[in-house]
């Protein structure tokens, strides 16, 4: 969990477990298939989500959890069996119900970008199955850990919607 002196609370981007790219995750063009972009993203959240204290523990003892409500995953370049991965989140901004993350999947050794995925996470009272606020000890980790990402250079792609080029 995030204490005052935690390395998680310095203006960087946290960065989660170095993966490794699964056999079966390569489709038939030789590449990560794009299924399992998001597996990688989901694996690096929860290392965050335990670092804040709202992991599988949270939901078993407090009965709180936390759900997807958007995403948006764009891929900028191939990343193939035996390349580590490496994934970093930013807390874009958070609010008493909400997370909005921006995360970077990067080859983990010669550091360049494969993938970016946009979030929103809700807190969830799993009793009502509803949008619930954080308990007060769970919203102080998240504004602790928004707060200092704030002054974080945001990344190109934050806020990117799909669309065609439009033609000049």
């Amino acid at each position: 969990m995030i204490e005052p002196t935690d390395d998680l609370l310095q203006p960087v981007p946290f960065r989660a477990h170095v993966m490794q790219i699964e056999p079966q995750w390569i489709d038939y063009n030789g590449h990560l298939n794009m299924a399992y972009y998001n597996v990688l993203f989901d694996r690096a959240i929860d290392d965050l989500w335990l670092k804040i204290g709202i992991g599988p523990e949270y939901m078993r003892a407090r009965n709180n959890s936390t759900f997807t409500a958007e995403c948006h995953v764009r891929y900028v370049r191939e990343i193939h069996l035996g390349d580590p991965a490496q994934v970093s989140i930013l807390v874009v901004a958070a609010d008493d119900k909400r997370i909005h993350t921006f995360k970077e999947l990067r080859h983990a050794t010669e550091g360049w970008l494969s993938a970016t995925s946009e979030n929103m996470t809700l807190h969830m009272d799993m009793t009502a199955r509803k949008v619930a606020p954080f308990p007060p000890d769970i919203s102080a980790r998240v504004q602790a850990l928004a707060n200092a990402h704030r002054s974080v250079d945001r990344p190109e792609g934050i806020g990117r919607s799909i669309g065609m080029p439009s033609k000049k």
